[in-house]
């Protein structure tokens, strides 16, 4: 590491203090500070516990030895739970020894029993392979003959058999049980016939679409123990969130014990608010997020503090990445102490920056949401948010990263300029006393649940009787019969197509296929992979893909075989996608007249296409040129609460048509943004789009155009304007958002209303209404007005439209 950038172990304490003291004298226009709000958090001592006396005691003296002296009160109470046969889910904070809640039991259970068997699964194959890494230091200190293995897709063929044999702990991912453990069980009969215990770590990441699956995966483990007389118990741990318990017992479909009092130590913390300076207060606007979190960074950076920064997205954590290496690495031996991380990344590529951030040779690392997961990257000093990540859950994760083990942190969240972002700077109480968000899934969501029962019918053939989820079996399976998948035989049902049904079926997206970033400067190479989802806005054709700071230009966008050719160029812009959505209505569930308007909440098509892009130049984000494309469609159907402003309503507002319409658009940015704070969801679990005229057909809420017409140009609303703002569930078959934003509504418009009505700017800016650029010179004043006017206000000496019969 460059010598400058090294700084003295007792100096970490004075040099966070440094840097928080120089945030709190930091002022903005009219002397109003930027930090937020500071809060110190003391430390807190440890409480232990006695070793079971019935603990193998070659366990008892590992432990020992490796300074575990005693058990931490929630680790003893896992165990004695595991002992007595129950079913149990851990949660206690970031670095409280989670590990030893469940390695403890299984260990000690198979050190007495060989033949017992036990099942890791963990969200990602990074944190397999971190906590493997954990177990093999046990078991070579135990001395025991105890075969533990990773099982995932990286698993060479020749050693899958050994495995199959010799395995007493397998540890793999819910996405290898689906498609490469649970359809070949009769090669794993001696797993399931002694299987004991199946471990499910990191639990609060298994929610919406993906824990709806994976409820559904753990439905089908069930099965095929039962068929092979074994009944394990579950032991899950997670990150706290509001419904551990409910949610675990969701996931297993068993009831839980729930251990949440952790007597782990933790050092001083200090947690702070950052608002980024105003600098134009007549246009509400603020100085780029981004580029605060930056000069945060910088600030402990340059005084050798270990940080991570967390990004909301690739492209922003690629720039940050960018804009760090520039300030930093500019002396011979400084090179790679600044590192991106994030999926898409290679494997080699994420071992390399995780060993060189324990080591301490990574001085600083910006990442996306991959590095939120306990993946062991040592003790960091510094932890630094661009953006609230959409949950309160989210939020005490990243900054948990920092003083994981003991010691003084800190971590700074950089508000950006939306109305979520600020709502919580100028609430802070808001945010530190927000209970934590609750976990939801839907495993019986029908697109889910029949995709779960072809692979069930393929593992097992259904006996009659049986059930599977909530929805009626037979119906679903009449279904499969008449398109030919199953045929039935007295009271069985037995698989019959060719087809293998769990490759179909992806656990996180519609589609299964990633894509992978071909570099074709030199000798083709494959240098990155990107999500299905996000190819079409990240990899098409002239768009600037950034990899550590790296800038490549994509030349070709082959969607048939998933491929993206980039090569290497020196641009000094980056580019980003715009996205047109449509919506069209498919069958309300429930409406009423509310406030002046209408709710309702139903079943919607979701149709969404890249139809364009922006480039923006890097550290001054001038817009210098667009472009047009025409990408593939994606299209899914899904649940959505939609807002109806009765078009007499519209008509009864002293403004002209363009002007009405840019009210709609102004209050949809509001609304869409608060709706996803109150439903405590993550702001990409949820889209928003426009309606009007009572069809159903929509654009997205950022006034973007309909496939076939120029980029600036924006239908015109007629006298019958009568506009659908929609907040739908970003997911196919939802995952029951809709319906609790339905019983909101009358909280999300009244705190609307408020936001906009306290904002200090003229006509709209990023932190009400959006930019006027986007909702138009009189956005914010006509969103207000049709607030007003939903409340029964007359606005601006007009005559009152005749009330709705409420």
């Amino acid at each position: 590491m460059s010598q400058q950038l090294v700084v003295r172990r007792e100096d970490t304490e004075a040099a966070l203090l440094s840097v928080l003291k120089a945030l709190e004298i930091e002022r903005t226009i009219g002397a109003e500070p930027v930090l937020a709000a500071l809060r110190r958090f003391p430390p807190q001592e440890a409480r232990h516990a006695d070793f079971p006396d019935d603990l193998d005691p070659r366990l008892r003296d590992v432990l020992r030895r490796r300074g575990v002296e005693r058990p931490y009160i929630h680790q003893r109470e896992a165990h004695d739970a595991a002992r007595a046969g129950r079913h149990a889910v851990v949660v206690t904070p970031t670095a409280s020894g989670k590990t030893l809640c469940y390695n403890l039991p299984v260990l000690d259970t198979i050190l007495k029993d060989p033949d017992a068997r036990a099942l890791y699964l963990f969200p990602t194959k990074a944190l397999a392979q971190d906590q493997l890494a954990e177990l093999y230091g046990l078991i070579e200190m135990l001395g025991a003959d105890i075969g533990t293995f990773t099982y995932d897709g990286d698993t060479p063929q020749d050693a899958r058999k050994a495995i199959r044999a010799r395995a007493h702990i397998v540890v793999t991912n819910p996405d290898m049980l689906h498609k490469g453990i649970l359809p070949h069980h009769t090669k794993w009969v001696k797993l399931f016939e002694n299987l004991r215990y199946v471990i499910v770590d990191e639990l609060h990441t298994h929610r919406g679409i993906y824990g709806s699956h994976v409820a559904n995966i753990f439905r089908r483990l069930r099965r095929l123990c039962e068929f092979y007389g074994s009944k394990p118990q579950f032991l899950c741990s997670s990150a706290t969130i509001g419904n551990p318990k409910e949610l675990a017992e969701a996931l297993t479909g068993r009831e839980m014990t729930l251990i949440d009092r952790s007597g782990a130590p933790r050092g001083e913390r200090y947690f702070a608010l950052y608002n980024p300076p105003v600098v134009n207060r007549q246009l509400g606007i603020r100085r780029s997020a981004l580029g605060c979190a930056r000069d945060v960074a910088l600030s402990f950076l340059k005084k050798g503090l270990q940080t991570i920064v967390f990004a909301p997205s690739r492209l922003s954590t690629e720039v940050l990445v960018t804009y760090l290496k520039d300030a930093l690495e500019t002396r011979p031996g400084s090179e790679g102490v600044i590192r991106g991380y994030r999926g898409g990344y290679l494997p080699l590529k994420r071992r390399e920056i995780e060993r060189g951030l324990r080591d301490g040779s990574v001085l600083g690392v910006v990442s996306t949401s991959a590095l939120e997961l306990g993946i062991d990257i040592g003790s960091l000093d510094a932890a630094v948010l661009l953006g609230y990540p959409g949950s309160v859950a989210s939020a005490w994760q990243q900054a948990g990263r920092a003083g994981r083990r003991q010691g003084s942190s800190v971590a700074v969240m950089v508000a950006n300029s939306t109305p979520l972002n600020q709502f919580i700077a100028k609430h802070p109480d808001y945010f530190f006393d927000a209970p934590v968000e609750q976990a939801r899934i839907n495993p019986d969501n029908l697109h889910i649940l029949v995709s779960h029962i072809k692979c069930a019918a393929f593992e097992l053939p259904f006996t009659a009787g049986e059930s599977f989820g909530r929805e009626s079996l037979e119906e679903i399976l009449g279904f499969l019969e008449e398109e030919r998948l199953v045929h039935r035989a007295g009271d069985r049902w037995h698989w019959t197509s060719e087809s293998y049904p769990a490759d179909a079926v992806s656990l996180r997206s519609v589609s299964s296929d990633n894509f992978v970033v071909q570099d074709i400067t030199r000798e083709p190479r494959i240098v990155a992979e990107v999500d299905f989802d996000s190819a079409p806005s990240t990899l098409h054709e002239k768009a600037v893909y950034i990899l550590e700071g790296r800038t490549f230009f994509v030349e070709k966008y082959d969607h048939q075989e998933r491929r993206a050719h980039v090569r290497e160029a020196e641009v000094d812009y980056y580019t980003d996608a715009i996205t047109y959505t449509k919506v069209k209505i498919l069958d309300r569930f429930a409406e009423e007249p509310a406030a002046g308007a209408r709710r309702s909440h139903g079943e919607v098509h979701v149709t969404s296409q890249v139809v364009g892009f922006k480039k923006i130049k890097f550290y001054t984000n001038e817009n210098v040129g667009s472009g047009e494309l025409q990408m593939p469609e994606n299209e899914m159907h899904t649940t959505a609460y939609w807002l109806t402003v009765p078009r007499e309503r519209m008509a009864g507002l002293p403004y002209s048509g363009e002007e009405r319409r840019d009210g709609v658009v102004a209050l949809a940015y509001t609304l869409g943004q608060l709706a996803a704070l109150f439903l405590m969801c993550d702001r990409h679990d949820i889209g928003v789009a426009l309606g009007d005229n009572g069809q159903g057909e929509a654009v997205h809420a950022r006034g973007l155009r309909p496939a076939g017409t120029a980029l600036t140009e924006r239908p015109r609303p007629g006298d019958d304007y009568e506009p659908h703002i929609f907040v739908y569930d970003n997911y196919p078959g939802g995952i029951g958002l809709s319906e609790p934003l339905y019983r909101l509504h009358h909280r999300l418009v009244r705190e609307s209303e408020a936001l906009i009505a306290a904002c200090a700017c003229s006509d709209g800016c990023p932190s009400c209404v959006g930019p006027v650029g986007e909702a138009g010179s009189r956005g914010k004043e006509v969103a207000l007005a049709i607030l007003q006017a939903l409340r029964g206000e007359v606005v601006a000496g007009r005559k009152e439209a005749t009330p709705i019969a409420r």
